[in-house]
């Protein structure tokens, strides 16, 4: 537990952590989109417009194949930054973690079995609500019978996503619901101001202070159905969140209605914990009694520019890469520099390979 950094309910942590470190894991994957990520300048996510609603299930099809059939290479940067899926497939692949993906809104359908939810994408917020109070409502209620059964299977559900341009939905979500919010980002310089004007036009359109109202109008569809899953595995088994800024916007919508806080917990990266421009510990601390765990996957010593990049800033976060690092360390027992050993070795058949 050296490779951890613990905040919020520390004695809760570490029980969270002890109970778990012997058990069975199981990763589901959420994989959705809103249309808010196509404003130009807002994500990092795809290397377009048209290419970035490839980019969750190209994820998907990675953490399963290896490589993408959606698109012809796994989501990368022209310069070789890749997408966080190197993380989280190393972190798996080197502890049998099994995983699996579900469909939540995604506009592009992954090529491989999967749990289809029937949920749309989300809408442009600086536009237009970006669901209706009923989709919100489906959200929730599937949400709530996948999470239940996959609970059933394992000892700790861990719960990841791929939205691009969901830190901005998750900072309207945070702020609606009445939390002091400062997100992460996906690139260096986060594009605060250009976040800020998006969420405050998309706040104007709440005419109401019900939750549900709130998220159909300036939320996406991953928030409802993660907090819904959430709310229904908590009852049965321990689950956590493995995500930065989106899972705190999960977390707001689900403390409204309802879950079980002592099976629960936020895993992410120290690349997010130590981010300055967000506030996440303190933020989930506001949210719920929960313990937030991160861990810091050594990329800062690689010698892959590329993968050296999310120490730098770029992406952080993602896949559920935290929360899988953190059960795949668990349940192996090794540690950052072994774990950077084995992520370098995966990279470097990726580069080779494209």
């Amino acid at each position: 537990m050296d490779n951890f950094e613990l905040s919020g309910n520390i004695e809760q942590a570490q029980n969270f952590l002890e109970s778990i470190k012997n058990g069975r894991f199981l990763f589901s994957f959420v994989i959705s989109y809103t249309e808010t990520c196509e404003v130009p300048g807002i994500t990092f996510a795809g290397a377009d417009k048209n290419s970035i609603k490839f980019t969750p299930p190209a994820d998907a099809e990675y953490l399963h194949y290896g490589y993408c059939k959606s698109i012809d290479k796994i989501p990368m940067t022209p310069d070789g930054k890749p997408t966080p899926g190197v993380l989280t497939k190393t972190a798996l692949e080197s502890s049998s973690i099994s995983h699996l993906t579900i469909n939540a809104g995604s506009k592009v359908v992954p090529q491989l079995p999967f749990i289809e939810t029937g949920l749309p994408s989300g809408k442009n917020i600086s536009e237009q609500d970006a669901m209706t109070d009923s989709i919100v409502s489906h959200a929730v209620d599937y949400g709530r019978i996948v999470g239940r059964n996959l609970a059933s299977l394992t000892d700790c559900l861990i719960i990841g996503e791929s939205i691009p341009g969901g830190t901005t939905t998750a900072l309207s979500t945070l702020r609606g619901l009445g939390f002091d919010a400062k997100v992460s980002s996906s690139i260096p310089n986060n594009p605060v101001e250009l976040k800020n004007q998006i969420v405050s036009s998309a706040l104007e359109r709440i005419d109401s202070d019900h939750p549900y109202s709130i998220v159909a109008k300036i939320g996406d569809p991953m928030i409802p159905f993660v907090a819904g899953m959430l709310s229904s595995a908590s009852a049965v088994s321990k689950v956590m969140l493995a995500g930065g800024t989106q899972m705190t916007a999960v977390l707001a919508f689900a403390s409204k209605i309802g879950f079980n806080e002592e099976n629960a917990a936020i895993g992410t990266t120290t690349y997010i914990t130590n981010d300055q421009s967000a506030n996440f510990n303190s933020l989930v601390e506001k949210i719920a009694d929960i313990p937030a765990i991160s861990v810091d996957p050594g990329m800062k010593n690689s010698q892959f520019p590329g993968l050296k990049a999310f120490s730098e800033g770029f992406a952080k976060e993602g896949v559920g890469a935290g929360g899988c690092i953190i059960s795949s360390m668990l349940k192996s027992g090794y540690d950052s520099s072994k774990f950077l050993e084995m992520t370098e070795k995966e990279y470097h058949r990726l580069s080779t390979s494209q």
